[in-house]
């Protein structure tokens, strides 16, 4: 019996961001990873325009999906306070291997993010292809 389809968890900005920009990326991750790998998307499930008194819920559901994932995939595109959680989360307390693309040079990069990404790609296609080739 073959190996368990390892799970990727799509990390990166949605309340600062418009539905389109936080869906796109993710979209074109689940094209060029599905199959092989089972993606969870935080986006599949709808708290906008009620992100106050779900607060917590939104956080919980969160964490979880890094607890389920085997690695998570990061859209470093925009400081955000969230993904920026969830990266330290699954890097330091769960050590979990983390993958980000950024258009970010290195210097005007966060050192947490620098630090606690296991590896920093330039795209999203560098970052597929990456994790395509070693996992």
């Amino acid at each position: 019996m073959g190996e368990a389809a390892k799970k990727i968890y799509l990390s990166g900005p949605i309340m600062d961001c418009s539905g389109d920009e936080s869906a796109t990326w993710r979209q074109r991750a689940k094209d060029g990873l599905s199959g092989r790998f089972v993606l969870i998307d935080p986006m599949r499930r709808d708290f906008r325009d009620r992100e106050i008194d779900s607060a917590n819920e939104i956080v919980e559901f969160d964490l979880q999906d890094v607890r389920d994932a085997d690695i998570i995939l990061v859209n470093y595109g925009k400081p955000s306070i969230g993904t920026s959680m969830e990266v330290f989360y699954a890097a330091h307390d769960l050590g979990k291997f983390v993958i980000a693309f950024s258009p970010f040079t290195y210097q005007d990069m966060s050192p947490w993010m620098v630090k606690f990404c296991t590896k920093i790609l330039p795209d999203l296609d560098a970052a597929i292809a990456y994790v395509k080739r070693h996992f």
